[in-house]
């Protein structure tokens, strides 16, 4: 018995150098793999960087801190809008993506099905909302997170409704709702009449106080402007004033961007395109009485 123990020790310290070898050689291995694996992200840099500016520098604590400092009433959010020079400084269009071309694409396929209609609608409307929001004052404020540290954010400033223009303006109601849960809504219907062709207001319905609020006005198509025109001017007639109007459009014609921005030129205005040829069966598709 006592003759087996030195080859038991020698078959011990032969297994485990042999454990160490393969562990060795699969660390080894692995060590290969990841160093010899190029990044998944690699982020491309010039062969000659120019040096940042003052201009260019990223912002401190202290710039930070004096952005904060602004009047609470002209405090807004930026984003990249594209001004249409010959409409004026109001007339903006959100920036035209690959997204929002296949979705204005879509839309205007005679071929598509009212289900896939609705559906690609509802998310350009949702992306002219979200534009439409950024044009509302915010306030700055500060909250406590779970872990008891401080934030200093933003918050909406207190005074904001929608109005939607019967019916068409009605698919753009959820898309607001989606975004702004307890906003107060208003409705405004206009006809034309069936001899003179002429817009006149049926109906109306508003907040008590909507003189005091920013009200973002929704029209998804404008082919001549008679509409928009007469529901701006309902409003006004309830003391809203022409700056705090926020209209929220899908397609514009170029001759209802003229008509609408000469009789409202203090107005916003926010679209995704201007085209000659406005989409009119938008309304009988999405509500699918066509």
């Amino acid at each position: 018995m006592h003759h087996l123990l030195p080859m038991m020790a020698q078959r011990d310290d032969f297994t485990e150098d042999s454990h160490k070898s393969v562990r060795v050689n699969i660390m080894g291995t692995m060590s290969e793999v990841v160093t010899s694996r190029p990044p998944a992200f690699e982020k491309k840099t010039s062969a000659t960087q120019i040096p940042p500016t003052d201009k260019q520098k990223p912002n401190t604590c202290s710039d930070h801190h004096n952005a904060q400092n602004v009047d609470e009433s002209d405090s807004c959010i930026e984003s990249q809008l594209e001004p249409v020079e010959c409409f004026g400084p109001y007339f903006r269009l959100i920036p035209c993506s690959g997204q929002v071309k296949e979705l204005q694409t879509i839309i205007r396929d005679r071929n598509t099905s009212r289900s896939d209609f609705k559906f690609y609608a509802d998310r350009l409307i949702r992306l002219v909302v979200e534009e439409g929001l950024n044009q509302l004052p915010y306030s700055d404020c500060s909250i406590t997170t779970p872990t008891g540290c401080q934030y200093q954010g933003l918050q909406f400033v207190k005074g904001n409704c929608g109005v939607s223009i019967v019916r068409s303006g009605e698919a753009m109601e959820q898309g607001l709702r989606s975004c702004c849960r307890s906003i107060r809504l208003g409705k405004i219907l206009v006809e034309s009449d069936l001899e003179t062709h002429e817009a006149r207001v049926v109906y109306a319905k508003f907040p008590e106080d909507i003189s005091q609020r920013k009200v973002l006005l929704m029209y998804p198509i404008m082919s001549s402007g008679n509409t928009v025109i007469k529901a701006v001017n309902v409003l006004q007639e309830h003391a809203v004033d022409e700056e705090n109007i926020i209209l929220l459009n899908l397609f514009s014609t170029p001759a209802a961007a003229r008509t609408i921005t000469s009789a409202f030129p203090k107005m916003h205005i926010l679209t995704s395109e201007v085209h000659p040829v406005a989409p009119n069966h938008f309304g009988q598709k999405y509500f699918g009485t066509d």
